[in-house]
């Protein structure tokens, strides 16, 4: 008790770090919830606040102690206040439409151009609904919407599509905190009409800035640069999207640290050059300072032009405290700095710590900046000493390692959310990343100066030049042989256990540090204790899976979703399923086909129902499923057909030696505010009254 309480205290100057960890954790256990929470969790945070105030000088590790519980109940009554803020969900008819709204944003897609209205008019609805709607506009429509433009189309609409099996990405609740309704596509021309207004702030900006580099740079390299200045990537052809993601530089794609550090640099640098060469305002202003205020405008400002996406608050944050730092000849880069940036995005948009953009972008700066405190003193040591090789040998070693470092760090968070390793993106990122610092982004930032005296088009040729050489790189990398592998995705409870033992190993000084190890080992072999579901089916029964060691077969109707398909099968790290055969055995005999259906020989065993009754295999098959609905009566098997992913959405299946496990969406989430209630069978029409 002793060692522990001397080394607390010899860590003390890290305890605050802990801080956004109990944020974190508060905001999670919102969201794990299958209810409600009472607001008075309130006062606990309250509470908990006033007992840290009080212990703060007398007892401080018993005042850090509180403190972690105030910041977790801080964190958990913080996501309580943003769902109660957010509007409730849209209900949306399930018929064609006519919409009218304002039109926030346009985007240009291969397939055609899609609209983000608000203040959105239906003719089912009498007044204007509080969310707004994207929507897809036909090919071959003629009309070209511009932020501020109202319009009027038919449409048909959709609501966000629940998870593709329980446990898996929520799209309604990341449209719910979102302010989005759904989604659609128009099935007739859009009508522009003249009560249009002055387009929103950024929206006409980012428009005219995409359309004038689509103008000047056609195809892959146009969408690419654009996406660069805009934060857009819809306009992207989907092959090259492939490529830059199987070769490790989709995080080029996403505007982030490294884009507005590039911004921010040019802008301190150029500036602060420009003041010093004339000696008068060198001599009397302070051009420092001006250059960081200037570089934090041109950060800002290109956040705003971005959409403010999550890396790029998480990014801008950090530069702020960078600045802030440099300009007051503090230590720039610290954990302190991404602490406080942490609670800052998590703050102002909870639910961004549940998606891979939140947790890969901290998760790579944390290591990058630990491990730069790690090798700090042997720098130092090495600086202005050594040949000219070594000289030049260093910096490029460090940027090796800082691929390294980054890639280590996000590794793990990707499979979780993608199922995906890339093996060369160290090679891809080293020539990748100096195009991009040096000759695409500053050209960009060039072009987008000139483009109101019109003199873009030099600048954006350098530009696309630059890009064209990493789509080079990109499709290169991807075609060399196993340059991607497709793994299980990481269950959640592993990546948690993960996640901890990476913060004890970051955070902490001491040599406890390295018992952090044990639970990064756990989280990363967490396949090997975690069993995945046996059966899926999805929330419309098109899609049916049993899934065996090594593949996954299918049963898959007109309309499925490709989308669930393809999360299907990233759970499971399979590159492709197989199709149910009419008859016969497949899966060294644990699938066995015929007729009337489909059995699973595991365990309690499972059907796929076709055709017939079902009265033969009732009590003789643990489950049995039917993509439509069974109306006979089986109490001794589990049913679960149309009807029963209708009313609870998507099913997942285990069968156990000792018991078969059935969970669906709806038990899975419980009763939150993103999660629609059940559905009603729609009341019986009355019969007409007989004529006298």
């Amino acid at each position: 008790m002793t060692y522990l309480r001397n080394v607390l205290v010899a860590e003390r100057a890290y305890f605050p770090l802990w801080f956004p960890i109990a944020f974190g954790i508060g905001i999670l256990g919102y969201f794990a919830r299958t209810t409600e929470p009472d607001p008075s969790w309130t006062w606990l945070a309250l509470g908990l606040l006033i007992v840290t105030l009080t212990f703060a000088r007398r007892q401080p590790i018993l005042a850090w102690i509180s403190g972690l519980a105030a910041m977790a109940a801080l964190g958990f009554v913080l996501a309580l206040w943003h769902a109660r803020l957010a509007p409730p969900p849209m209900a949306l008819p399930s018929r064609a439409v006519e919409v009218q709204g304002l039109v926030l944003n346009v985007e240009a897609l291969p397939q055609g151009l899609r609209l983000t209205l608000a203040e959105v008019m239906l003719s089912t609805e009498a007044s204007a609904q509080p969310r707004s709607l994207r929507i897809r506009l036909r090919q071959d429509d003629t009309a070209k919407p511009e932020p501020g433009d109202r319009v009027k189309l038919r449409a048909l609409l959709r609501p966000p599509a629940p998870p593709a099996y329980p446990g898996a990405w929520d799209f309604q609740r990341a449209a719910f905190f979102s302010g989005q309704g759904g989604a659609g596509f128009a099935i007739g021309p859009a009508d522009i009409l003249p009560q249009g207004r002055a387009a929103p702030p950024f929206a006409a900006l980012r428009r005219g800035l995409e359309r004038k580099v689509l103008e000047n740079l056609p195809g892959p390299a146009g969408a690419i640069s654009a996406a660069l200045l805009t934060g857009g990537q819809s306009a992207i052809p989907a092959a090259d999207l492939a490529a830059m993601r199987d070769s490790g530089l989709a995080h080029l794609l996403s505007v982030s640290g490294l884009h507005i550090a590039i911004v921010m640099s040019l802008t301190f640098w150029v500036c602060r050059l420009l003041l010093v060469l004339y000696r008068p305002l060198a001599l009397r202003l302070p051009a420092k300072v001006l250059a960081g205020g200037a570089s934090l405008l041109s950060g800002g400002f290109y956040m705003l032009l971005t959409g403010s996406q999550v890396p790029m608050q998480r990014s801008f944050a950090m530069a702020c405290l960078v600045t802030l730092a440099i300009l007051t000849g503090r230590r720039a880069i610290s954990l302190r700095n991404l602490a406080w940036a942490a609670i800052a995005v998590m703050a102002l948009d909870p639910v961004a710590i549940l998606g891979p953009s939140f947790q890969m972008s901290f998760a790579a700066v944390l290591a990058l900046i630990t491990g730069w405190e790690a090798a700090r003193p042997y720098l130092h040591q090495q600086r202005g000493h050594g040949l000219w090789p070594q000289r030049i040998l260093l910096p490029l070693m460090g940027l090796l390692l800082t691929s390294l470092l980054a890639g280590a760090a996000t590794t793990p968070f990707g499979l979780a959310h993608f199922g995906r390793l890339q093996w060369y993106g160290v090679a891809a990122n080293a020539l990748a990343v100096p195009l991009t610092s040096f000759i695409i982004m500053p050209a960009g930032m060039v072009a987008a100066l000139l483009m109101p005296l019109q003199w873009e088009a030099a600048p954006l040729w350098v530009m696309g030049l630059g890009v064209e050489g990493v789509l080079q790189i990109a499709r290169h990398v991807a075609a060399w042989p196993g340059a991607t592998q497709m793994l299980p995705t990481l269950p959640l409870w592993g990546l948690g256990i993960f996640s901890f033992g990476f913060c004890w190993l970051c955070l902490w000084r001491a040599s406890w540090r390295w018992l952090g190890l044990l639970p990064m080992i756990i989280g990363l072999s967490s396949n090997f204790f975690h069993v995945s579901p046996h059966i899926l089916i999805s929330g419309d029964a098109r899609l049916i899976a049993f899934v065996t060691d090594s593949s996954l077969f299918l049963q898959r109707q007109t309309g499925a979703s490709s989308l669930t398909r393809d999360t299907w099968l990233r759970l499971y790290g399979l590159p492709r399923a197989e199709i149910f055969p009419a008859e016969g055995a497949v899966a060294g005999g644990s699938i066995l086909c015929a007729p009337e259906g489909c059995r699973l020989a595991q365990n309690g065993g499972a059907l796929l129902h076709r055709s017939g009754s079902i009265m033969s295999h009732c009590g003789q098959e643990a489950v049995i499923i039917a993509a439509e609905p069974i109306r006979e009566r089986c109490r001794r098997s589990i049913i679960i057909d149309r009807f029963t992913v209708w009313r609870d959405g998507p099913h997942a299946i285990w069968l156990l030696p000792n018991k078969t496990e059935v969970i669906s969406d709806r038990a899975w989430r419980g009763t939150r505010p993103w999660v629609p209630p059940p559905p009603q069978p729609r009341p019986a029409q009355e019969p007409p009254a007989p004529i006298e």
